[in-house]
C-alpha cells in the first residue's frame, strides 16, 4: 500500500512521451508510493505507439507540429486540459509546460513540482532567435523565483539556478534502474542486422542536433576500421549525417536506425564496444550537460568516449569507465576510437569498473530525493 492512497498527480511534459524515460521514471516513482498518475503530453503524426504503462496517459494531437502557433497551441489546450481535471500535484517537466501548471495551481491552490531537464533558454534553437529567447526568459524570470519545489538534472545547472533565483533546486540524475537489464532475453546481433565480425560504436539519442559531435563522429568513421559506427535516435542533423555518408561513401561503416522504443534500444546498447556522447562547449546549456545516453551505456556495460565537459568528466573519471577528447575534429576522434578499441587491457579495466558505477548510479537510489519531496504533500 502506497504512502498517498487516493492522491492524484498530473505530470505535463510537450514531447511525444514514447522515448521520455526520465518521465516515465518519475511517474513510476509516484505511482510505486500511492499516487494516481496521468502523464499529459501529445501525439505527432510520427509519434510511436506508447508501450503498456501502469499509469494513465494523455497524448493530445495538435493542429501545429512546430514554430510559435503550436506552442500557443500547446499552452492553451494544457491550459485548459488542467482546468478541468482533479489533481492533488502538478509536475510541470520543462519552461514550454510551466505557464499552463503555475497559472492552474495559483488558480486552484494546488501543489507544483518543477522539473527543469536543461537550461532552457540557452538552448541553441533560442540562442539563434533573440525575439524567442527574450520571451522564454521573460516567462522563466517571473515565475521561477516564485517555485518552491524545483528539481534538475545535475549540479552544475541547479547551481546556476539557484544563484540567479535564490531557489532551493534540488538534483535528481536521470539513471536506469539498476533492474532495467535484469530478466532481459537480448537478440544476438544477427537477429539485430548487425555485423559479428566488426565492433560496434554507438551514438544514440532523442536529441541528435546540431553541435553534438555527431557530423565529427561520421566523418572519422573514415579513419576508423573493422568497425561501424550505429546511429540511433532523431535529430535535426541526421539528414545531414546522412549525406555526410553519401559523400564519403561510408555506407558500409555508418548505420542508422532511427528512433526506436527504449525496450528495443537496450538490445542495439547491449552489443556496442564504445559509447559516444560528443557535445560540443558551444553554449552553456551543452557545457554542463549530462546526457541520458551516458548513464545508458553504463548499465550496458559499455566504455565511453566522451568530449571534455565538467558533468560528463567528472562522471568518466570518479568511476575510470571510458576517456575524453582534447579537441572535436573528426581526426582526434579517429585516434581516441581507433586507440581505445585496440587496447583489449584497458577495455577489460573499464568493463570491470562499469559495473561498480551501475551499482552506484541507479535510479532506485536517486528516486529517493523524489520521494523526500513529494511526502510533504501528505
Amino acid at each position: 500500500m502506497g504512502i498517498f492512497k487516493k492522491m492524484k498527480a498530473i505530470v505535463s511534459v510537450i514531447n511525444d512521451l514514447s522515448t521520455d524515460q526520465r518521465v516515465n521514471k518519475v511517474c513510476c516513482t509516484l505511482q510505486k508510493i500511492g499516487y494516481e498518475v496521468t502523464l499529459v503530453g501529445r501525439k505527432q503524426r510520427k509519434s510511436l505507439e506508447l508501450t503498456k504503462r501502469d499509469y494513465k496517459t494523455k497524448r493530445m494531437f495538435l493542429l501545429f507540429e512546430k514554430g510559435p502557433f503550436f506552442y500557443l497551441e500547446f499552452q492553451i489546450r494544457l491550459f485548459f486540459y488542467l482546468l478541468f481535471q482533479r489533481a492533488n500535484v502538478l509536475v510541470s517537466n520543462d519552461l514550454d509546460t510551466l505557464l499552463p501548471n503555475y497559472l492552474i495551481s495559483k488558480l486552484k491552490s494546488t501543489n507544483l513540482v518543477y522539473d527543469s531537464h536543461e537550461l532552457f533558454c540557452e538552448v541553441p534553437e533560442l540562442k539563434a532567435n533573440p525575439i524567442k529567447k527574450k520571451i522564454w526568459k521573460k516567462l522563466e524570470q517571473w515565475i521561477f523565483p516564485k517555485l518552491k519545489n524545483v528539481f534538475t538534472v545535475n549540479d552544475s545547472i541547479a547551481k546556476i539556478y539557484t544563484e540567479e533565483y535564490n531557489v532551493d533546486v534540488k538534483v535528481v540524475r536521470n539513471i536506469p534502474y539498476l533492474s532495467a537489464q535484469k530478466n532481459i532475453e537480448f537478440k544476438s546481433k544477427t537477429d539485430l542486422d548487425l555485423p559479428t565480425n566488426k565492433k560496434i560504436i554507438i551514438l544514440q539519442g532523442a536529441g541528435i542536433n546540431i553541435d553534438r559531435g555527431a557530423e565529427e563522429a561520421v566523418i572519422a568513421m573514415q579513419y576508423v576500421n573493422d568497425s561501424i559506427l550505429l546511429i540511433i535516435g532523431s535529430g535535426d542533423v541526421i539528414n545531414i549525417l546522412k549525406k555526410i555518408v553519401s559523400d564519403l561513401k561510408l555506407h558500409e561503416k555508418v548505420t542508422f536506425v532511427g528512433k526506436v522504443p527504449f525496450e528495443k534500444l537496450l538490445q542495439y546498447t547491449h552489443h556496442a564496444d564504445l559509447g559516444l556522447t560528443l557535445d560540443k562547449d558551444t553554449n552553456v546549456n551543452y557545457k554542463y550537460s549530462l546526457p541520458n545516453k551516458l548513464f545508458d551505456y553504463i548499465h550496458a556495460g559499455v566504455p565511453v568516449l566522451a568530449s571534455n565537459l565538467v558533468e560528463i568528466k567528472k562522471i568518466i573519471t570518479t568511476y575510470s569507465i571510458g576517456d575524453c577528447t582534447e579537441d572535436d575534429t573528426p581526426e582526434h576522434i579517429a585516434s581516441k576510437i581507433n586507440t581505445i578499441l585496440n587496447d583489449y587491457n584497458t577495455l577489460q579495466l573499464w568493463k570491470n569498473n562499469l559495473k561498480i558505477a551501475t551499482i552506484d548510479l541507479n535510479w532506485e537510489k536517486e528516486e529517493l530525493q523524489l520521494i523526500e519531496v513529494y511526502k510533504q504533500f501528505l
